[in-house]
């Protein structure tokens, strides 16, 4: 069964749209996330149908292996890849969306067959949807291997819930497994260079925003309704959208006005805004990532919140202490790059395309970031190590490693924080799940440097000494 009909991304048919990101996702590995906010970019799509397109694209994607165990009992024939998608979208419908009747569901499904494929396809649609509506699902408690039985249940590779299991008990990983698949709460960051929390909650509320403050974090709000990038607020730099756990780093850091601050992996900027925020726009902040074209971001998000001391360079924090001047920096946040799987409520594709050997690589990364940034941050500094994952090798396992290398650093008490997250910390470091408040899995160690044991360097064309 196959279709050479060339199909547009955006007809005004919501399913239609959601059918081809899931497309490009599966066949490109492309970003769920990125191509979702192309698409409503792109073709100006009205809130109603927005705010269905994204639940159509995430929901399938979350509970993609669950579909296909109540699937695969129906489905005799090969079939494309494109009809897989269809079916999968089209039950999601049926089983997880309560508003939308089923027949709806089914009978937009078939059109979509016979557009992009002919009536065989359209047929064989309807029929497999119309089996399962008569016949009902079967029950994953016909499962009897617990690993499966959970892997299918919250649509997580095998391997991944045996790691989990393994890291934090069954407990724990079924309801961070169950989190996964839960929408998250946008919540935005109060630019405190501009404005106080209940003053922008004032703005929010002339401007038709839903919106209440965080019982967390002080800067942060969640936003309950309303689409808050469109606000003048938004516009004018009173906010910025950023997740509420990854508001921790910069509060850890805890940086002062007058400082020297290196943020080594900046992109997008939120965290280096935050940090600037947090000096009350006095001192300087370099902020480097290997990828040159994300560092406009940090640059447009900077001029639109008003913060002037923010310089930007393309650096690889791998080598950086070939380029930055030693002993130079005050503060140091590493926020690396990670498996990401704290985040896979925003972004479901993650949990199918990492892979098992990606932890080792990744291990590796974080050692050579964490190494380089010892190298020029200055005797009495602070050095905060962060990543958006829950995996236990590249968070307390480079922890660990880093410091038995690095007798000059020692591993210092978290503060600066709440309570309710304060009293999380085990060790000197703090993992936040997603079951915990809500918010994305993170996680945050806090080092200072005891003496330099490197050798002296001399100053590099990027910096000049203070």
């Amino acid at each position: 069964m196959t279709s050479k009909k060339k199909v547009q991304i955006w007809d005004g048919n919501v399913r239609d749209a959601a059918l081809t990101i899931l497309l490009a996702v599966d066949k490109n590995q492309a970003y769920s996330n990125l191509l979702l906010n192309q698409t409503i970019k792109k073709y100006k799509i009205d809130a109603k149908d927005r705010a269905l397109l994204t639940e159509i694209t995430y929901g399938t994607l979350q509970h993609k292996y669950t579909l296909d165990y109540y699937l695969e009992p129906f489905i005799r024939t090969k079939i494309d890849l494109w009809v897989r998608w269809l079916l999968r979208l089209s039950l999601y419908q049926v089983v997880y969306l309560s508003r939308i009747p089923a027949h709806a569901a089914v009978n937009e499904a078939v059109e979509i067959a016979k557009k992009r494929g002919h009536k065989g396809i359209a047929s064989m649609v309807n029929g497999v949807l119309r089996s399962i509506q008569r016949q009902g699902l079967r029950s994953i408690d016909e499962i009897e291997e617990p690993i499966k039985r959970l892997s299918i249940a919250t649509s997580h590779p095998e391997w991944l819930v045996e790691r989990l299991i393994d890291s934090y008990g069954i407990e724990v990983a079924t309801e961070m497994l169950e989190e996964n698949n839960v929408p998250p709460t946008l919540t935005v960051r109060v630019n405190t260079l501009k404005s106080t929390t209940q003053d922008v909650l004032n703005m929010l509320e002339e401007e038709g925003i839903q919106a209440k403050k965080s019982e967390l974090i002080p800067e942060c709000i969640h936003i309950i309704g309303g689409q808050v990038t469109h606000t003048e607020c938004f516009k004018n730099g009173f906010i910025t959208i950023q997740d509420e756990s990854s508001m921790m780093p910069a509060n850890v850091l805890n940086p002062k006005p007058g400082e020297r601050v290196l943020d080594m992996c900046a992109a997008p900027g939120g965290k280096t805004t935050h940090i600037a925020e947090k000096m009350n726009n006095d001192g300087s902040i370099l902020a480097t990532d290997i990828h040159p074209h994300k560092l406009d971001l940090i640059e447009e998000t900077s001029n639109r919140l008003g913060i002037e001391i923010i310089q930007t360079a393309p650096v690889d924090g791998r080598t950086a202490a070939e380029l930055l001047q030693r002993e130079s920096y005050d503060a140091i946040l590493v926020d690396a790059p990670c498996s990401g799987l704290g985040v896979t409520r925003r972004k479901p594709d993650i949990k199918y395309t990492k892979r098992e050997e990606d932890f080792e690589s990744l291990h590796k990364i974080q050692l050579q970031l964490l190494d380089n940034a010892v190298k020029v941050l200055k005797t009495g500094g602070r050095l905060v190590y962060s990543t958006c994952t829950v995996d236990r090798l590249e968070n307390e396992g480079t922890v660990e490693k880093f410091l038995a290398s690095h007798p000059e650093m020692e591993l210092m008490p978290i503060v600066n924080l709440p309570e309710d997250l304060l009293e999380k910390q085990q060790d000197g470091m703090l993992q936040v799940f997603p079951q915990d408040f809500g918010s994305d899995g993170f996680f945050v160690a806090t080092f200072q440097k005891k003496s330099d044991k490197a050798p002296a360097h001399t100053r590099n064309a990027l910096e000049s000494p203070h």
